[in-house]
C-alpha cells in the first residue's frame, strides 16, 4: 500500500507560478512511475506530467513548456512546478504513483484556481 498526501494548491493570478508537493509513505520502494493529473468538473482527467523510474518525463500538450515534474527520493516526494499559469489551468490536481505490481494510488486532490 502507498499513501500520497498533497500540498501546495490554492489561488494564483494568471502568469504566476505555483509548486505542488506530494509525499508518499508506505511501500514507497515499490513505486515505479509518478505523476500528476488534473480534472475539471464534467471532463475526464488529463495527464499533466509523468516520470518513470529512470527519470524520463512526459508532459501533457496543454502544459508542455510551463510545468516540470521533479522528485526527491530521500524525502519520498514529488513536485510539480507550474509557471505562466493560465485561467484554463484551473482544475483539481491529483498526484499518483504506480507500483511495480501495476497498482495505482492517488493523492487526495487539491484545487488550483488561476484568476484572470
Amino acid at each position: 500500500q502507498v499513501q500520497l498526501v498533497e500540498s501546495g494548491g490554492g489561488l494564483v493570478q494568471a502568469g504566476g507560478s505555483l509548486t505542488r508537493s506530494c509525499v508518499a509513505s508506505g511501500s514507497t520502494s515499490s513505486i515505479s512511475v509518478i505523476g500528476w493529473y488534473r480534472q475539471v468538473p464534467g471532463e475526464q482527467h488529463k495527464l499533466v506530467a509523468v516520470m518513470s523510474s529512470d527519470g524520463r518525463t512526459n508532459y501533457g500538450d496543454s502544459v508542455k513548456g510551463r510545468v516540470a515534474i521533479t522528485r526527491d527520493n530521500a524525502k519520498n516526494a514529488m513536485y510539480l512546478q507550474m509557471s505562466s499559469l493560465k485561467p484554463e489551468d484551473t482544475a483539481v490536481y491529483y498526484c499518483f504513483a504506480t507500483t511495480s505490481g501495476a497498482n495505482d494510488y492517488w493523492g487526495q486532490g487539491t484545487q488550483v484556481t488561476v484568476s484572470s
